[in-house]
């Protein structure tokens, strides 16, 4: 079993991998400065799986302390999530994004080469595949993102391959994933942004408990069968199983490999509100807005990689989806 330190571990993402790698039998360390997620999430967690993941208040960018963690927990291997991640506001604000979603990358590895960590898990996105044309594989072009968020995955993307390259001792594994929703079915963990939600669930379930008069759906002029963007939602608790099938693959790999972590399947902004409404038995007003900058029509994964390679298919359907988040949204009021 390993110690692994998930940078970000406190996010959406990371504390449903934390809940996975500690039912797993691995020790979890989480490093967040708390920027979109809250500390009771390590209680939560604790809640869950009847262990305390080790828990650190930093930034990962600042060098002292991380080095610092290094120093006392001797991780074996580090899951990234730690970065910025909304597409507006990468659009709003590209230089906030370059700074913090690089900068944290390269202390990371430095830091990890500092004290002879060598696997890396790295939390990337299918914004990479740009304007390439979906189902994506792992051998699409990438590059032409539509954002400076999604230009930020490609190039961390492109630092974790030359650093591979130039260290033969290193795992590198990307996991470009498509658009996590959901919850863990006790309902304590999920999805909680800070302010106005970027995503599509998030504001799908406040405007269900009532603190939103409506949702807005950015565009309904795609060339899309309902006009309305598709993605391939994933459940973020298959998502996590995900990651602990790439740490197991790293433990015995070297180099750089690149796996989707997605269903394969399309849902539109339209299907997946009346999927909201059919499983919860409730209605959801929204009103059609303009398009987002940085926007696509399209985005589903081709999966088989994964499958073959990983030996992990993600399971939940979007019903579960809808369920499980709408179970910890209540959870908060």
């Amino acid at each position: 079993m390993s110690k692994v330190l998930l940078t970000g571990g406190t996010g959406f993402i990371g504390s449903h991998t934390a809940v996975k790698l500690l039912e797993q039998g691995h020790e979890a360390v989480l490093a967040d400065n708390l920027s979109n997620s809250s500390r009771d999430v390590v209680d939560r967690i604790e809640q869950i799986t009847g262990k305390r993941p080790v828990f650190y208040e930093i930034d990962v960018a600042d060098r002292q302390a991380l080095a610092d963690l290094f120093r006392k927990e001797s991780p074996d291997a580090v899951i990234h999530f730690a970065g910025y991640k909304a597409v507006g506001e990468s659009v709003a604000k590209p230089l906030m994004y370059y700074r913090n979603n690089l900068d944290t990358t390269l202390t990371l590895l430095e830091t990890m080469a500092q004290f002879d960590c060598r696997r890396i898990i790295f939390s990337s996105s299918s914004t990479v595949y740009g304007a390439s044309q979906p189902p994506f594989n792992e051998d699409s072009p990438t590059g032409g993102c539509s954002n400076p968020y999604g230009w930020t995955k490609f190039m961390i993307e492109k630092i974790l391959e030359g650093a591979a390259h130039a260290d033969e001792r290193l795992s590198v594994v990307l996991l470009r994933y498509f658009n996590p929703v959901g919850a863990h079915a006790s309902g304590l963990i999920g999805e909680k942004p800070g302010g106005i939600p970027n995503n599509l669930m998030p504001f799908i379930t406040q405007v269900a408990a009532g603190k939103r008069d409506h949702l807005n759906v950015f565009g309904n002029d795609y060339e899309t069968p309902d006009g309305t963007g598709v993605r391939d939602y994933i459940h973020v608790v298959d998502l996590a199983k995900g990651h602990v099938a790439a740490l197991n693959y790293a433990e015995s790999h070297t180099g750089t490999e690149v796996f989707n972590l997605g269903t394969g399947k399309g849902t539109s902004v339209l299907e997946m509100i009346h999927a909201f409404e059919r499983a919860n038995g409730l209605t959801i007003p929204y009103v059609i807005a303009p398009r987002r900058p940085g926007d696509l029509a399209f985005s589903f994964a081709e999966t088989r990689k994964a499958e073959a390679v990983l030996h992990w298919k993600a399971e939940k359907n979007i019903e579960d989806m809808c369920r499980d988040a709408w179970r910890f949204e209540k959870g908060l009021l």
